[in-house]
């Protein structure tokens, strides 16, 4: 029997992945440092004050721009299919445990698809309310009304992707081998059958015996 591992991501996706999530982080801390007076002793993680307020709008651009390149490189593998729809009305299923008779999946499960799209209506949201209440350079072409708004949508864009993260932090963790997948870009060949099953035979198809599973995750 065939044991070789296949592989899930490649290094410039997990390289691209890894950078977006310490962005990320960054961006969220200090975010969270300019949101309430109780939270700003979290500004001395970044220089005090001024420097957080100078530095949280240029890692958002740049977790935006790093982010679109996850975009473009798995959005299609993002699009719904008839089996998620009968998977998510499994899903009790699948937290137990118990996936008999839950339909094959592909390469992301309806739950991850979910999150993909939100990370990225919270990413535009976060974009464009920046850019309103980016002071130094853009929020003086806004009446007040706008940017009081634009301060209110970025707000409760930041929960939800804050949210979202701990969901995807938590459901990395919860389903053993995805983690790994991310550090080192392979999962076996039971983990991929069983979690993704139509991904696995698609990968899997014109496999020759005499080498190894190459294509790209």
């Amino acid at each position: 029997m065939n044991d070789k591992p296949i592989l899930r991501y490649t290094s410039n996706q997990r390289t691209n992945h890894w950078l977006v999530a310490i962005l990320f982080f960054m961006a969220a801390l200090s975010g969270l440092a300019l949101f309430h007076p109780a939270l700003f002793w979290l500004s001395h993680l970044f220089g005090g004050g001024p420097w957080t307020r100078i530095l949280h709008p240029f890692m958002g651009v740049v977790m935006f721009v790093l982010f679109l390149g996850l975009v473009i490189r798995f959005w299609r593998a993002n699009f719904f299919i008839t089996n998620d729809r009968l998977w998510l009305r499994r899903v009790g299923r699948v937290i137990k445990n118990e996936e008999e008779g839950v339909p094959p999946i592909g390469k992301y499960n309806p739950g991850q698809k979910l999150l993909f799209w939100t990370l990225l209506i919270c990413m535009l949201v976060l974009l464009f309310s920046g850019l309103v209440i980016w002071r130094e350079y853009f929020s003086e072409y806004f009446g007040i009304t706008s940017i009081r708004w634009a301060m209110l949508l970025h707000a409760l864009a930041g929960l939800i992707l804050v949210l979202s993260i701990i969901v995807h932090i938590y459901a990395g963790i919860w389903i053993k081998g995805s983690v790994n997948a991310m550090l080192h870009g392979w999962v076996s060949r039971a983990w991929a059958k069983k979690h993704h099953e139509l991904w696995y035979r698609e990968v899997t198809r014109d496999e020759h015996p005499d080498r190894p599973i190459s294509k790209k995750g």
